[in-house]
């Protein structure tokens, strides 16, 4: 496929950096690439720490309303392929699928894992299997993140040729390493746990603190990052449970998050539900392990990369003791975060652009393995 004949448009309700640095990445490789969004950013995303994507050598195109929509996608290029985030609920993103599809273009969808919790979620499958049927017969493929939505899109009527693991590839973290030196001996402070995101019910940071304070361990300390309406509840309970065991880091920009994630120990997300949950793939790139749920996306990568863990989702005993076997473990030194952070190298920006690459030039639909699993 030429890449030059081929430019590729992305389609994105906003412009975040988890596929800005994808788009910057295939550009950087020599595709012609478009990014098309209806907003920079929300502010709720902002109030998060999240910052505006660095986009490189990708052509940026603001689509703010349905007519802008429709004119991008009734102006793209016969031969473009194009990358579309999911196929429900993607507001003004559905209005170009239709006219992409209609074209007859090469038409993808982006689909994080699906969470099924609560009385919706028991028909999300028969829900999806109709749109699949109503939308299969322009779709080229989709591009399925997180751990068990490949399987779960195959059942839900998709061919499984069709069907493609992916993940939110990100840039390299930046570190000052003048304030983070990897070196310095961590013998003399407590075994550092991190959860990093929003304090709301989803996220599940109400069963990680239970979980550490059922360790009964006196070394262990976790460090919080993020705001949310939980924070009071969540306040009262580690002061009930782990007085003078929490720090309370709060929101900080995204740029400033891999720092942080290098001062401690072992990430945990904890989390009910997570797409795939980015802040993982922070924590292996900078060398740090990292525990998750089985209903985050990100299980994937966690379970590939031989460090940290899964457990099961909302279950207190599996979650405290993977904790505990990750703190007998003891405190990962610097070679230890130097042989992760290489491996994690498979979960960068450059190597999901490599692979999206072999994907979209798979006309044969022949098996390719995700970097992960190279």
């Amino acid at each position: 496929m030429s890449k030059l004949n081929n430019p590729i448009w992305f389609w994105q309700r906003s412009q975040t950096p988890h596929m800005g640095a994808l788009a910057a990445s295939l550009a950087d490789q020599g595709y012609s690439v478009n990014f098309v969004s209806n907003n920079v950013l929300t502010k709720e995303r902002i109030q998060q720490g999240w910052e505006k994507a660095k986009l490189g050598k990708t052509r940026f195109k603001i689509a703010a309303n349905k007519k802008a929509v429709i004119y991008l996608a009734k102006n793209a290029p016969e031969n473009s392929i194009h990358l579309c985030q999911g196929i429900h609920n993607n507001g003004l993103v559905n209005y170009a699928q239709k006219i992409l599809r209609d074209r007859g273009l090469r038409h993808w969808i982006i689909m994080e894992k699906i969470d099924e919790h609560g009385v919706k979620g028991k028909f999300k499958r028969l829900f999806y299997r109709i749109l699949f049927l109503y939308w299969r017969k322009g779709l080229e493929g989709v591009l399925a993140i997180g751990h068990g939505t490949k399987d779960w899109i195959i059942k839900c009527g998709i061919k499984k040729k069709k069907v493609y693991s992916f993940a939110y590839f990100l840039n390299k973290p930046k570190i000052d390493k003048k304030k983070n030196n990897l070196r310095v001996k961590t013998n003399i402070r407590p075994y550092r746990f991190l959860f990093v995101g929003q304090l709301i019910e989803r996220k599940k940071v109400d069963l990680l603190i239970k979980a550490m304070a059922a360790l009964k361990l006196a070394d262990i300390e976790l460090w919080i990052v993020g705001s949310g309406p939980e924070k009071e509840n969540l306040y009262s309970l580690a002061n009930l449970l782990l007085p003078r065991q929490v720090n309370w880091v709060g929101s900080l920009l995204m740029s400033k998050i891999p720092e942080i994630i290098q001062k401690t120990d072992c990430l945990v997300l904890p989390s009910r539900h997570d797409g795939w949950g980015a802040v993982t793939s922070e924590a292996l790139m900078v060398g740090t392990p990292v525990i998750c749920s089985n209903e985050c996306g990100s299980a994937v990568a966690v379970k590939s990369s031989g460090v940290g863990g899964v457990f099961l989702s909302n279950n207190k005993q599996s979650l405290t003791k993977i904790l505990y076997k990750q703190y007998k473990s003891k405190k990962i030194l610097f070679k230890e975060r130097q042989k992760i952070s290489r491996w994690a190298e498979c979960l960068n920006a450059n190597s999901g652009a490599k692979y999206l690459d072999k994907i979209l030039s798979n006309r044969s639909k022949s098996l390719i393995n995700p970097p992960w699993k190279n």
